[in-house]
């Protein structure tokens, strides 16, 4: 189920947050993630490995080690996301034990089917890149990282 579900938001949050603050190159802390949220790091990070074990997120171990996008925010759409956090876009536990209610069954349940199924098509269509231009057009400025120097 898609509506209102914390690990989706948190999910399309982080990917976000990285996208929007290290893109392909640079690399985000778990830490700083977690503060720009105003979310804990251990509650982050399950999220964090499903994105890493789906490989929308590259994982940079070591001292300066942190997080980076997988692939290009061009051809990473939102439903991706929400399939990588483990979250079920089926109808079916809507059915269990409601059998003998046939307004459940006949009406709800197909009613919800039908909502899903435009979300998911709506999320399908969505990428990370799109989320980045609305974050331009609403006024964020992308952090600029200093270019690098190579004097003696």
């Amino acid at each position: 189920m898609y509506l209102k579900n914390d690990r989706i938001l948190t999910a399309l949050s982080i990917m976000l947050d990285v996208a929007f603050h290290a893109g392909r190159s640079g690399v985000v802390s778990g830490a700083d993630i977690a503060q720009r949220s105003g979310l804990l790091r251990r509650g982050i990070e399950p999220v964090l490995q499903s994105l890493s074990r789906a490989g929308l997120l590259d994982s940079v171990r070591g001292p300066k080690g942190g997080y980076r996008l997988g692939r290009s925010p061009r051809v990473v759409n939102l439903h991706e996301i929400v399939c990588a956090v483990g979250v079920r876009d089926d109808v079916a536990a809507l059915q269990q034990g409601k059998e003998n209610n046939p307004l459940q069954s006949l009406v709800i349940s197909p009613l919800w089917a039908e909502l899903n199924e435009g979300v998911k098509e709506r999320l399908a269509a969505i990428t990370l890149a799109d989320l980045l231009q609305q974050a331009e057009r609403e006024g964020l400025e992308r952090p600029r990282q200093a270019p690098i120097s190579f004097t003696i």
